[in-house]
């Protein structure tokens, strides 16, 4: 063999190498897509797998699981409202340019004891390490103040959830978490990341999508909303009036 041809055989032996003593994720989830009907009132996530360590051997102190299901990224204008002269108003508002419409973690142990604060906010592990990308020019005491708005009002909507005991580990391969998903969730495709952790690192990583969207009459009306929103705004303002029409006539009839 040559000289030129063992160059390039070493590293990709070494890679191999590697990848052999690394113990790989193995995830799934218990639906791949959710849908929404006029009855739907939220539903129970199970996302679950294995560790496959090399030669099959357990580590005398086993990894620990963190699951991140994330939904869609969004902009959104979070606005300030103030009682000014005993009327609430809005006083101010700030503009995020990616804030996840649903966002929920769970670990098998709180993420202070199993990641510092740098590996956190690389792999986005926890409420207070999403990268919310707030809008240029916002003084910083301002844009934490917003943050925390945000994140409080879409944490008591359901749409924000933190769980640090919510995966369980059997016998140091299998692992399992339930993650609740509430009756306003938005559609689109979400993402469940799975993270192996040992000892502050990041050993393996697997990501599996979902898919939440409409059914029945709720989808024609995404649809028809979407496609021909002037048509469809009409049809409201037109739906309406009929209805206002026809509320007052009964009222009439009954006096």
């Amino acid at each position: 063999m040559s000289r030129p041809a063992r160059l390039v055989l070493l590293p990709l032996a070494a890679l191999a190498l590697v990848a052999a003593s690394s113990p790989v994720l193995v995830p799934d989830v218990s639906a791949r897509r959710i849908e929404i009907r006029y009855s739907f009132t939220g539903a129970q996530l199970l996302l679950f797998g294995a560790i496959l360590y090399p030669g099959g051997r357990v580590p005398t102190r086993p990894a620990d699981i963190v699951v991140v299901l994330k939904g869609p990224v969004e902009p959104i204008v979070v606005r300030e409202k103030q009682k000014i002269a005993g009327i609430w108003m809005n006083a101010d508002s700030s503009r995020f340019r990616s804030a996840p419409a649903y966002y929920a973690v769970a670990s098998s142990r709180p993420l202070a004891e199993l990641v510092d604060e740098r590996t956190a906010s690389i792999y986005e592990m926890g409420l207070q390490n999403l990268q919310l990308s707030p809008g240029g020019g916002a003084l910083p005491d301002k844009a934490r103040r917003f943050e925390a708005g945000l994140l409080d009002l879409r944490r008591r909507r359901g749409l924000y959830a933190e769980d640090p005991r919510g995966v369980e580990i059997s016998g140091g391969v299998l692992y399992r978490a339930r993650i609740a998903i509430p009756s306003q969730v938005p559609v689109g495709t979400y993402t469940a990341e799975t993270f192996l952790i040992d000892r502050g690192r990041v050993l393996a990583a697997a990501t599996r999508e979902i898919e939440i969207g409409k059914s029945g009459f709720e989808r024609f009306v995404a649809l028809a909303a979407r496609r021909h929103a002037i048509l469809y705004g009409l049809a409201s303002v037109l739906l309406s009036l009929a209805l206002g029409w026809a509320a007052a006539a009964v009222f009439r009839r009954r006096i």
